[in-house]
């Protein structure tokens, strides 16, 4: 982590943690996911920074750079199914955590300047992001393979894991221009297709859609653009059915593959959203 600065960041009452920040340009807050802060989500943060952003990388638990493992894991997952800070099978309940990164999105925004700034959330974290949008800060919200609730019944894997309330001021954010981009896999069960239903019904509108080919499904609306990869059996690019995780370990920097195509889209929408010059593709 030798080309990231380390801060310290508390608020309020929570206790401080770690973020490290690595770039210049408009802010951007990414979130890891349920294995931690993999090598896999470092290097996304450094592509965004080559991209011309300022990533703010939050540790939320684990340690920084760690390589993937089962039984670590496994071991988060445990830490999180009790932790007070997570609601990881509250249906209408947002996670206690959203709190703390709407202020260090805040800070973000103070630091870096500009109309706002970007979050991207990914598995665990890819709910928050709806939570976050209640913060006027939040311009470019980007939702990789949301993964909250857990779920087993079909109103679980549907659910958007939020209140009423906080759904409604996210509606009423991505109405006024602080649409959400969201991504996933088609044959993903964690981050399931009711899911994306919901977000379809919630953020409304008949999109436009921009491609659906072999290998990707992309829909842009008013109020709701989405990504959905193919990941059936027989895709043209062999992707694994049990792929997860769009934009680290089931990236591809192949410039034709899909993977590599959905991040450039998630480049452009941040840039769109956060510069006054428009999208410049890396």
């Amino acid at each position: 982590m030798e080309d990231f600065t380390r801060f310290e960041f508390p608020y309020e009452a929570w206790p401080a943690r770690p973020v490290y920040r690595t770039g210049e340009g408009r802010a951007v807050v990414l979130m890891h996911e349920l294995p931690g802060m993999i090598p896999e989500c470092v290097e996304l943060a450094r592509r965004l920074a080559r991209a011309g952003l300022t990533v703010y990388l939050p540790l939320l638990f684990g340690e920084p750079n760690q390589p993937v493992g089962d039984v670590t894991t496994l071991k988060y997952a445990a830490q999180l199914c009790i932790s007070r800070e997570f609601q990881v099978f509250a249906r209408h309940e947002s996670s206690p955590i959203t709190d703390w990164l709407r202020a260090l999105c805040r800070r973000a925004h103070e630091e870096c300047g500009g109309p706002g700034v970007g979050v991207i959330g990914m598995c665990l974290t890819g709910g928050f992001v709806l939570s976050l949008m209640a913060d006027p800060s939040v311009l470019a919200p980007v939702l990789a393979q949301p993964s909250l609730p857990f779920a087993v019944t079909h109103a679980g894997k549907a659910s958007l894991g939020l209140p009423p309330v906080e759904l409604q001021v996210a509606q009423e954010r991505a109405a006024k221009g602080a649409s959400p981009l969201a991504l996933r896999f088609t044959q993903d069960r964690t981050s399931p297709a009711a899911r994306f239903d919901s977000l379809r019904a919630a953020f409304g509108g008949t999109p436009t859609i921009i491609e659906d080919s072999p290998e990707l499904c992309w829909r842009r609306g008013r109020r709701l653009e989405t990504i959905e990869i193919n990941s059936r059996s027989g895709n043209p690019y062999g992707i694994d059915e049990a792929s997860h995780s769009t934009l680290t370990l089931g990236y591809r920097s192949d410039p034709e593959h899909p993977t590599h195509r959905a991040f450039l889209r998630v480049v452009s929408f941040l840039q769109e959203r956060l510069t006054d010059t428009g999208p410049t593709i890396p």
